[in-house]
């Protein structure tokens, strides 16, 4: 059996299937960035998941695409655990750009993420290039959902954010300062607890103040991130990956024709689009 895992900061989709089965196994974990987790956290996800467990003998190739995965280093962090628990499989881990690339195009590219983090790369055809370093959501990330949980947050304190939006925003949150800084600095993984805000931007995008804070935070990823591929965008298509982009996909359009681009596919999960191309992973 194949396992082929698509993980994020905050989920991770795994998919199990058998080379002749017509309908694949579907799990969903807890986000396995090794960038964020200790071995210990991420293998305690995994143990924890009974799907995992009761299939973990028959599986013999994982292909782990994940964020945080960029580095040699840390895919053989990676690699290590998912062969101590899986004993009769071989692991091979990409950055999660590579998934993103597999779910949208085996052409030459531009290629975004915008999830709970954020990320953008040129495909050759063959590799993936980038132009600007992943260092993560306390440096970068913009347009993604820990970028917006961060800039609601800050509109909140600032008391910035609309008498109306304050209100939705009590009711839905536990908002104490206690709270807020205990998620911050003593989480596992403050970026996934940033991010648990995002939603209710979106929810209420239709208010100017909503609205205008997406838009700000895509063209923010657009002049940063996507015109560093301005020439290259001459020739080459962009596509989008994530939640954030599939449900903010009208501002990024809005932040790019602006600026004479047009966009491409926008694809909310790629492990759905990878299995549906019948990608050959062996």
């Amino acid at each position: 059996m194949i396992l082929i895992a698509d993980s994020g900061s905050t989920k991770c989709d795994w998919i199990l299937c058998e080379r002749s089965a017509s309908e694949p196994i579907r799990i969903k974990t807890k986000g396995l960035n090794p960038a964020i987790l200790t071995k210990k956290q991420f293998q305690k996800v995994i143990s924890k998941c009974e799907d995992l467990n009761k299939f973990k003998d028959q599986i013999t190739k994982i292909k782990f695409f994940g964020a945080g995965c960029g580095t040699k280093r840390s895919q053989k962090k990676v690699n290590t655990i998912l062969e101590s628990f899986f004993k009769n499989a071989k692991a091979e881990t990409s950055e999660d750009t590579m998934a993103a690339v597999l779910a949208t195009t085996k052409e030459p590219a531009v290629v975004c993420i915008l999830g709970t983090g954020s990320n953008c790369c040129y495909f050759d055809g063959k590799s993936i290039h980038l132009k600007t370093p992943s260092l993560g959501y306390i440096l970068m990330d913009e347009g993604s959902g820990n970028y917006f949980g961060k800039v609601l947050l800050q509109s909140y304190y600032y008391e910035k954010m609309p008498k109306e939006l304050r209100l939705l925003f009590e009711n839905q949150f536990e908002l104490a300062e206690k709270e807020i800084i205990k998620n911050l600095y003593k989480s596992e993984t403050p970026n996934k607890y940033l991010a648990s805000f995002a939603p209710f931007l979106f929810e209420n995008r239709t208010h100017p103040f909503c609205k205008n804070m997406i838009y700000e935070g895509m063209k923010t990823f657009v002049e940063n991130h996507v015109l560093k591929y301005r020439e290259t965008l001459k020739h080459v298509p962009i596509h989008f990956v994530g939640s954030v982009a599939y449900y903010g996909q009208e501002f990024i359009k809005q932040a790019l024709q602006e600026r004479g681009i047009n966009s491409a596919k926008f694809v909310k999960s790629p492990i759905d689009n990878i299995i549906k191309q019948q990608i050959e992973l062996n």
